[in-house]
């Protein structure tokens, strides 16, 4: 059986395949759970990684803006074009951020304790659980434009996840922008 014919039946099961694949290697990395032995370990490179992310998160945000606004003109090769680089700077700034995170631990945050308690975890949390609950939409949105001619598509459910995963990561990549500037430049 074709390899894309095999993925258009099992879209639901690759979609929980690489939801947990992907969530046990963002825990991992955040738990230090993984071998990091044979990784390099430049600091420069590792304290530049948070400033070139946020830099991933703005141009992520404006690919998804762009994607969302060219479907809605019916410009679908724009818009899977647009989201497929969204995609795309998804892994880089994932692959950069679970490799300094491995590496060093979560950053710490350095403010002030009441603003720690009440604000920082607050939407730290608000993030993470964004970030968690996107995972799923955007393999799904993916997965079906992926195994199926533009014309198939409209009969799935790829609009209803397609809308859902671009909400929750425009959120979230605008969460990670804030909780960036508390980390480096506000505390």
């Amino acid at each position: 059986m074709e390899t894309r014919t095999w993925a258009r039946e099992h879209v639901p099961a690759l979609t929980a395949l690489l939801t947990a694949v992907s969530l046990a290697l963002v825990f991992g990395a955040a738990l230090q759970l993984l071998p990091v032995d044979a990784l390099p370990n430049p600091e420069a490179l590792l304290s530049a990684i948070p400033h070139v992310n946020a830099v991933i998160s703005l141009l992520a945000i404006g690919t998804i803006s762009a994607g969302v606004r060219y479907i809605r003109r019916g410009d679908v090769r724009k818009h899977r074009t647009l989201m497929l680089t969204s995609f795309g700077l998804f892994a880089l700034f994932l692959a950069l951020y679970l490799y300094r995170v491995a590496l060093l631990g979560p950053t710490e945050f350095t403010g002030p304790a009441v603003v720690e308690t009440y604000l920082y975890y607050p939407f730290l949390f608000v993030h993470i659980s964004l970030a968690i609950v996107c995972v799923p939409f955007v393999f799904y949105a993916l997965l079906i434009a992926g195994t199926r001619p533009v014309a198939d598509i409209y009969e799935t459910r790829h609009r209803i996840a397609g809308r859902i995963a671009a909400s929750l990561w425009l959120i979230s990549f605008s969460m990670g922008i804030a909780i960036y500037a508390m980390l480096y430049h506000v505390f």
